[in-house]
């Protein structure tokens, strides 16, 4: 079932960064609250690690059970163990290796010179195996339900490492795959798939900054999927966009919310 997307218009990016981090610490000690635990699933690029850093700089991050918290990837480059471009390096920098995780609960998806070396399907395979692991009866499919599956949108309306007319994008099998040749460096890369990403009980779609604008407009005026990858992402229970003012300057006016802070 599609969740129509819910939209919050901060005026700056530091505004949105800040609030989204408040947003997120509240989900996690409410799902902690209800079922003793809570997973999400966490994005790279500037505006995730941006959320990543406010939530580290928050006072109420302690309110979070970090031992308790399982985190997951949508995507990786498929670059080595800490090399600084991958998602996790830049993840543990922003937040990770300041608050008390379990590293068991860490799941960070393979590097390439990890035990599958530079077979990036092999990886992508173990990944989904491992999310199929952690899928228990009561899921929805092969993942488990995502408390909040946050995703950057690319200004060519990619979210994850799906971007537009690639094979990844099609994919309505598989959880997990490889991507070859994607359209920004790196051009290997590991992402979750569509169906994967709508396992989630909330997505999280994240964009700031004019250069998003166009993208944004695009993805919530109806454009497909195969298109615009952003318009096949939502959520079971619900679909948020986080948006700064530049990055929602372009959207019509029927779309856009009533003033919001």
């Amino acid at each position: 079932m599609t969740t129509a997307p819910q939209l919050v218009v901060h005026r700056d990016k530091e505004l949105m960064a800040q609030a989204a981090a408040a947003r997120l610490i509240t989900r996690i000690v409410d799902a902690q609250s209800s079922r003793g635990e809570a997973s999400v699933v966490l994005t790279g690029g500037r505006n995730g690690n941006g959320l990543l850093a406010a939530l580290a700089a928050a006072p109420a991050r302690d309110a979070i059970d970090w031992s308790r918290l399982d985190l997951w990837w949508g995507d990786e480059r498929f670059l080595p163990e800490g090399d600084p471009d991958r998602n996790v390096t830049q993840a543990r920098e922003a937040l990770l290796d300041a608050v008390p995780l379990d590293p068991e609960r860490v799941h960070a998806m393979p590097a390439s010179d990890g035990p599958h070396g530079s077979d990036v399907e092999a990886a992508a395979a173990a990944y989904a195996a491992e999310l199929a692991a952690a899928a228990g009866p009561e899921d929805h499919g092969p993942v488990p339900s995502f408390d909040v599956l946050m995703l950057g949108l690319g200004p060519d309306t990619h979210v994850a490492s799906l971007f537009p007319e690639l094979p990844a994008v099609r994919e309505t099998e598989r959880t997990v795959v490889g991507v070859h040749g994607a359209p920004k460096p790196p051009p290997t890369r590991i992402t979750l798939t569509l169906p994967a990403i709508r396992a989630a009980r909330e997505v999280w779609l994240l964009a700031a900054g004019e250069d998003k604008a166009e993208a944004a407009a695009i993805a919530l005026s109806g454009a497909g999927e195969i298109q615009g990858p952003a318009a096949g992402a939502y959520g079971r229970s619900r679909t948020l966009w986080l948006l700064d003012a530049a990055a929602a300057s372009q959207l019509p006016r029927s779309l856009y919310p009533p003033a919001t802070p």
